[in-house]
């Protein structure tokens, strides 16, 4: 992954995930970055995830391709998290003020060979097998106190296969991710 971004980048892009939302409602443009951070303007992939006031998930959508700024992917998965996933219905406006907002900025996938090479709390899993795929953030297994393989099945079941599906036939990529929200950075444990 390439530097980390600085605070100020960090509330900058959460700044454009939650304008995004915002002129979606007002059918408006989406925002342009306000500053002139040069990693703004990288090619990177992130997901955009969304939580209720309870603190409950309400929507995350992402994108690993690394095809344009970091800055417009983010403004583009915003408007994914909070009206196309498929799992929630469109987030409503009066709901926006109560949603929080948390962006990971992801590293490029890696292909591994070995489970081994999974390390809870810094990597997130995409597993890919036939035409099923599905992938679980990094912070998902700190979260929901996973071990390894908890981990590796959960990701299996996302991707719409059996929990074991992953010790055969499968392709397993990791990467990292660089996780912040508004109410504040995570840190892997």
């Amino acid at each position: 992954m390439t530097e980390e971004l600085t605070i100020e980048e960090q509330n900058e892009l959460l700044r454009i995930a939650r304008e995004s939302i915002s002129a979606q409602f007002k059918g408006s443009p989406p925002p342009e970055p306000l500053m002139q951070s040069q990693r703004l303007k990288e090619n990177r992939g992130a997901f955009v995830t969304l939580h209720d006031k309870n603190h409950c998930l309400r929507g995350c959508i992402g994108s690993f391709m690394a095809d344009k700024p970091i800055y417009m992917t983010v403004r583009e998965m915003a408007v994914q998290a909070a009206f196309h996933d498929p799992r929630f219905s469109p987030l409503e406006e009066e709901e926006l003020a109560d949603i929080h907002i948390e962006i990971s900025v992801l590293s490029p996938l890696k292909e591994i060979d070995d489970v081994d090479e999974i390390e809870v709390g810094k990597h997130g899993i995409y597993i890919v097998k036939g035409f099923h795929c599905g992938t679980l953030l990094p912070q998902v297994a700190v979260e929901c106190c996973w071990d390894r393989r908890t981990f590796l099945e959960h990701t299996c079941m996302k991707a719409g296969l059996p929990p074991d599906g992953w010790k055969e036939g499968a392709r397993i990529l990791t990467y990292s991710a660089q996780i912040f929200s508004e109410i504040g950075p995570k840190h892997p444990k």
